[in-house]
């Protein structure tokens, strides 16, 4: 009993993590991820976009600080890898298959869309945190950040065809993202790029741009 209280008292408090400044933005990343999915459901497509687009930047972000950051223990990499899986199935999976869900009207139809899109999602995390890289380098399987990069350029096409049309592609695309999600393919590892971050960067601000000039007019 003893030592069982002296373990619990060397734990550190929960909120301590917030110290961590990978951990914050981690946070970051989900606070834009529930406006992805609050303008979601309020049919502001282009805000939602934003907030979509945005949470992968932070989730590219607590990586890069977290790697290049002095002092972490490992319980602290520990700690930020489980909320940085927390937080991806609910950017990547989640939100998703809200914006497939709302663009549909909420039709029982496209329940069947969403759930493909969450259980793929739920599955490739699963495998990830399992085996990790494949080879120390490459990712087996289309890595889940892609879903909301890939998406937020499908939805550039919003208003350019009709509803229904645009319906169609949505659902297939959210359907095709979920396969390769949990297909054999193998996919490097572009996060850990200094050139990809930037290219994400310029790419962020050019996303953020469009659709921002879209809410304005």
């Amino acid at each position: 009993m003893n030592n069982i209280n002296a373990v619990d008292v060397k734990q550190p408090a929960i909120l301590s993590y917030l110290r961590d400044l990978p951990n914050m933005l981690s946070l970051s990343g989900l606070a834009c991820t529930l406006l992805a999915i609050y303008f979601s459901i309020t049919e502001l497509w282009a805000a939602a976009m934003i907030g979509m687009v945005w949470a992968v930047a932070f989730d590219w972000a607590d990586g890069l600080v977290a790697r290049k950051l002095q002092g972490r223990t490992s319980t602290d990499a520990k700690f930020g890898g489980q909320l940085d899986v927390l937080i991806d199935i609910v950017s990547y999976g989640v939100t998703p298959a809200i914006l497939l869900l709302s663009y549909g009207g909420f039709e029982p139809l496209f329940l069947i869309g969403a759930f493909i899109m969450i259980a793929a999602a739920a599955i490739r995390l699963s495998y990830f945190s399992t085996y990790g890289l494949a080879g120390g380098t490459k990712y087996r399987g289309l890595a889940l950040d892609n879903n909301s990069l890939i998406l937020v350029s499908v939805f550039l096409l919003e208003g350019l065809v009709s509803h229904g049309i645009f319906t169609v592609i949505l659902y297939c695309s959210g359907v095709l993202l979920a396969i390769l999600n949990v297909s054999e393919i193998a996919t490097p590892k572009l996060s850990g790029n200094p050139r990809n971050v930037w290219l994400l960067a310029t790419y962020t601000l050019g996303i953020s741009a469009i659709y921002s000039w879209k809410l304005l007019n």
